[in-house]
């Protein structure tokens, strides 16, 4: 629900205010069902038993108070930690005369009228889906600016139906001039301050009846250089040019309401945006994907500055460093910066653009303050950083339209910047009319020409940047996948879709003076994903020439929380000497770094169906395909068992990846070597089999409908009679990966790996740290945690060669670790490897594991993590060769 109706609702709320209903229906008014609030009501989703109490999970808390206890009541409630154990998002107290409110999440807090709630409405936005960011570096008029705007776009769409008839380019356009009108008469690029919002106040009607018609001409005047014919109260206003006000647009309808709006956005203070977060702002407003981030969807100047840093930004910094007694030479430098290229292919509203302009900018500001120390004879300066060595490629047509006028705010801001830091010798040329601006190209990266876009010649110094789309194969469309096989080719179905960005960079810097550095996801870093996308990118020319190792991206919390990003530097072999390798505050600088992101050759871990030296196979656990008809909680079980008893003797337990870990259980219905005849007298069995059956019928693979001639059971059925069971996902705060003998008596679910028959040595090796080591750069990744694939990660692990002495020893030593288990047998896995919490026997009989494995590769003690993983690589390219 937007804001708008938000706000509508609660004024209805007041005029038919009733204590009774109160917070029912103020739940009401932010978009929770109708439904649902009528069985809060009626006490089914009511969690407290309190009279005058009502509490709603991760909704509500609310109580009603005497008006001498609000105070204390909402104190005692939000210091209590079983009061909160629901997670309730506000606690609320009133005695209906005033409210007392408190975001649990954010801790703001509210202290307000009962009848003035309406005026308030953005405290509770959280239950409509709308957060609200306050991190350091946004401002209140960014936020403001956003919120009136969002009020703004709802009221003009739904008072002009036919808006979106073109795809909405006609209003994205409108929006962005608005905007810029805006920033102008706060910022002193229009001649009289509040020119704008004045001229529409004292020029409109009060219904909004011309509004339209008064902006149309306002545009024709920012248009036209020479209006003789302009009204006199337009006279003032000044010409723009630049292309912002070029193309003929109709503006939309405006209600009293829609005129009284864009007058409150007019009185709010432009002055203080930030273009580099406000532009992700606004195009949150007219996103509805984004609109629940609004106030969040920009990418923070510290995971920007992580990849314009080591990407250009250091090595100019340097330059100036090492002249800086030297005016001639830092002449040179400043001419330098004049002419390079800074290209963002899927810029968005130009977050990485804007940035680095600034940053560009500030750079060239301590230039000429050192310049003119050195020098005796003064002279005026001018920047010579100009928009149009800025080029980008967008998509979305609104985060176009942004990412130009988001530039020229930054250069209004930074010639100010220059002016002020200058003084007496830095001047800035008027901003009207508006110069070239960036080139920001509106179209699909993936099938553009990018020497078109940003035209190359071998006497360029360019840098590709950005955060492009990530996009998982499993999360992909069907234009995405066509992208990508036109980029990429038919082979490359397990690729993220930013692969296609590395590629096109690749092929771009080929041979030239040019670097890229993308943020990614680290999927494409692990997995089957890098030997299947980089030796598409890492052949001729092209190597990696800094890398940011796995780190959590920190901002867009709620869209992307849990995401795990690297970012990757590419360039032609020879430009650079030196690589670096961020790990958060460490820098390491080697002379090589491979697709895994770690110092060494390029190795590429190719996908096997067998593992080395005749280890047992792995397989996988059992795949249902069942609809969720075959496995059960043991409360489902039991419910079952209780309407059909015959049933009880098909029932085994089950296991998957999450109980493994956390000790707990699931059931199945089991019928291995079991024909339907057997089992046709249990109705509420065979109920279960034909939703399966029926389930199968209609999947899309063929292969499904073969299975539903035996919808009665599992895809799968394997059930060994002992077996090493594997959890199929781990956290990487474990230093082992939890795992169990397990015997037939449970049934492996398909969240689990399992090696059926499996000597202890081998249960040894896979809890080792020269395994975890393997799987901490071959594993592909969920969020953070590691996925262990058996081709991946099992069958091409350099296991050790063994003799029986070897194996005999490994042995005693898992039985030191299960025996250590054992003393805890209360606690499960998760608690057993949580490192902080390892006991320190099991903790002991690890590390001495560990050194017994070891020595299985080498009489000599591995120093490190990075000489053990280096020594494997070696071991793999040897045992690959030998195999081949």
């Amino acid at each position: 629900m937007n804001s708008s109706q938000v706000e509508i609702n609660l004024k209805n709320l007041i005029n038919t205010f009733d204590k009774e209903t109160f917070i029912y229906e103020l739940l009401v008014a932010y978009g929770i069902s109708r439904t649902t609030v009528t069985r809060l009501k009626k006490g089914d989703f009511n969690l407290s038993k309190v009279p005058g109490e009502v509490l709603y999970k991760k909704k509500v808390l609310f109580k009603e108070v005497l008006s001498d206890s609000l105070l204390t009541t909402i104190d005692e409630i939000t210091k209590n930690e079983e009061s909160l154990k629901h997670n309730p998002r506000f606690v609320i107290v009133t005695d209906f005369k005033t409210l007392l409110a408190k975001d649990t999440r954010t801790g703001l807090t509210l202290d307000i009228p009962i009848l003035e709630i309406d005026k308030h409405f953005h405290f509770f936005l959280p239950w409509a889906n709308s957060e609200i960011n306050k991190n350091k570096i946004d401002t209140t008029a960014d936020r403001d600016a956003s919120y009136e705007m969002a009020k703004l776009y709802d009221i003009l769409v739904h008072e002009n139906p036919n808006i979106y008839d073109d795809g909405g380019h006609n209003l994205n356009i409108f929006l962005s001039r608005i905007l810029f009108c805006f920033f102008a008469e706060d910022t002193n690029i229009f001649p009289v301050e509040g020119i704008f919002t004045n001229t529409l106040e004292l020029h409109t009607n009060r219904n909004g009846s011309d509004v339209d018609s008064f902006l149309d001409r306002l545009f024709l005047k920012l248009n036209t250089e020479f209006d003789n014919d302009a009204p006199a109260f337009l006279k003032e206003f000044p010409y723009v040019n630049g292309g912002l006000f070029n193309d003929t647009i109709k503006s939309p309808k405006f209600s009293s309401k829609a005129r009284k709006i864009i007058l409150e956005c007019g009185n709010l203070n432009w002055s203080e945006i930030n273009p580099d977060i406000f532009g992700s702002m606004i195009q949150a407003v007219v996103n509805p994907e984004y609109r629940s981030g609004l106030g969040m969807h920009y990418t923070s100047v510290p995971n920007i500055m992580k990849v314009i840093e080591p990407l250009f930004l250091n090595e100019l910094n340097e330059e100036f460093e090492k002249n800086k007694e030297n005016p001639l030479k830092l002449k040179k430098l400043i001419h330098r910066i004049s002419k390079l290229k800074i290209f963002d292919p899927a810029c968005g509203s130009g977050n990485f653009l804007i940035i680095a302009y600034k940053e560009l900018r500030r750079l060239e500001i301590n230039i000429l303050q050192q310049i003119n120390e050195l020098e005796t004879q003064k002279s005026i300066v001018f920047t010579e950083l100009k928009l149009s060595q800025f080029y980008g490629i967008e998509l979305d047509d609104f985060a176009h339209e942004m990412a130009i006028l988001s530039l020229w705010l930054a250069e209004h801001q930074m010639n100010k910047e220059f002016i002020d830091e200058l003084h007496d010798f830095g001047k800035a040329k008027p901003i009207l009319p508006l110069k070239e601006a960036g080139h920001i190209t509106q179209g699909n990266a993936t099938r553009l020409d990018w020497e078109i876009v940003c035209p190359k010649s071998k006497n360029d110094e360019i840098y590709i940047l950005g955060n492009p789309p990530y996009l998982g194969s499993k999360n992909q469309g069907d234009i995405q996948r066509k992208d990508i096989q036109i980029v990429l080719g038919n082979s490359s179905k397990i690729l993220d879709y930013i692969s296609c960005w590395f590629y096109k960079g690749a092929e771009y810097i080929k041979g030239i003076n040019a670097e890229l550095a993308f943020v990614t996801t680290n999927s494409i870093c692990q997995g089957e994903q890098v030997a299947s996308l980089w030796p598409k990118i890492l052949k001729d020319s092209i190597e990696i020439s800094f890398a940011h190792q796995s780190f959590k991206w920190t901002n867009n919390a709620k869209s992307n929380a849990g995401v795990s990003v690297v970012i990757v530097g590419l360039g032609n072999k020879g430009n650079k000497g030196n690589k670096y390798l961020f790990n958060g505050l460490l820098i390491n600088t080697v002379s090589e770094i491979n697709p895994y992101l770690i110092e060494g050759k390029t190795i590429y871990i190719i996908s096997k169906g067998k593992p080395f030296l005749d280890y047992p196979d792995m397989i996988g656990g059992n795949v249902a395909y069942d609809s969720g008809n075959l496995i059960f909680s043991e409360e489902e079980m039991n419910n079952f068992i209780s309407k059909e008893p015959n049933s009880k003797k098909w029932f085994k337990k089950a296991i998957g990846g999450k109980e493994l870990i956390n000790d707990g259980i699931r059931y199945c219905l089991w019928f291995k070597n079991v024909g339907l005849n057997e089992i046709q007298d249990l109705k509420l069995v065979m109920e279960r089999v034909e939703k399966v059956k029926k389930a199968r019928l209609s999947a899309k693979d063929k292969g499904t409908h073969k299975l539903a001639e035996r919808s009665h059971q599992f895809r799968d059925l394997n059930n060994p009679n002992n077996y090493i069971a594997i959890p199929k996902t781990s956290s990487e705060r474990r230093e082992y990966i939890p795992m169990k003998y397990l015997n037939d008596d449970i049934i492996p679910l398909d969240s689990i790996r399992i090696v059926a028959d499996a000597e202890p040595y081998l249960f040894g090796i896979l809890n080792s740290k020269m395994h975890m080591v393997w799987i901490k750069i071959v594993a592909g990744k969920l969020k953070t945690d590691y996925r262990y694939s058996k081709n991946i990660c099992y069958n091409t692990f350099p296991f050790p060669k063994l003799k029986l002495k070897d194996i005999e020893n490994i042995n005693l030593h898992v039985f030191n670790i299960i025996e250590e288990r054992e003393k805890h047998s209360e606690k499960s896995l998760a608690q057993l490897y949580d490192p902080k919490k390892m006991p320190k026997g099991l903790k002991e009989a690890h590390s001495e594991l560990d050194l017994a494995i070891e020595r299985c590769y080498r009489l000599k003690p591995f120093e490190s993590d990075v000489e053990r993983l280096e020594f494997l690589f070696k071991q793999y390219e040897l045992m690959t060769q030998n195999k081949k």
